[in-house]
């Protein structure tokens, strides 16, 4: 009795140790998106709905630095991120840069378009909200990247619309602020 207490223990922290290392995953009913890893693709193409509902298509952007950051209210690694994208935005905007924040909350606008509005995140001191565009995801957008394993989830796009990068999980703020120096 005592041994198969012990292995289902062991059992226990093991999986929650490997859940640790992908970042937030869903639960079934928390985000859309979490299927699969496929091939990533070179240049996506992919057209997003923002918040508004306008189109922001990703081939729009070519000629800048764009990151994607999938991400969602719930996920705590996600809002560890948020100040750096924040500041990243601030930072590199007018040297041709952006950022897409693509929200994959199952409930979508409902919920992401109070969360973006209300929240409020430290940056260097300051209480700031979202500064750059959040756009709304689903399982369909998430393909076109190739799926997810779980959020967060970040891709680096150069001018020209190739992936340059992936972060799967929480990234390093000093990495992908190098990454982008070095593309811009």
């Amino acid at each position: 009795m005592r041994v198969s207490l012990k292995f289902s223990v062991i059992v226990i922290v093991l999986a929650a140790v490997a859940a640790g290392f992908a970042g937030c995953k869903s639960s079934g009913s928390q985000a859309a998106g979490l299927a699969t890893q496929k091939p990533l693709p070179d240049e996506p193409e992919v057209t997003f709905k923002d918040l508004q509902g306008k189109d922001v298509s990703l081939a729009s952007l070519k000629g800048k630095v764009v990151i994607v950051n999938f991400w969602a209210t719930w996920c705590e690694p996600c809002q560890a991120e948020i100040p750096w994208m924040i500041g990243f935005q601030k930072k590199y905007a007018d040297k041709g840069f952006t950022l897409l924040g693509v929200a994959m909350d199952e409930e979508g606008k409902s919920v992401v378009a109070p969360y973006v509005q209300t929240t409020q995140f430290d940056v260097a001191g300051h209480p700031m909200t979202m500064n750059y565009p959040i756009v709304l995801g689903d399982d369909d957008l998430a393909a076109k990247f190739g799926g997810l394993l779980g959020l967060p989830t970040t891709y680096v796009i150069t001018r020209e619309g190739k992936i340059a990068k992936r972060y799967i999980g929480l990234a390093s703020e000093s990495d992908l602020d190098k990454l982008i120096q070095s593309l811009l």
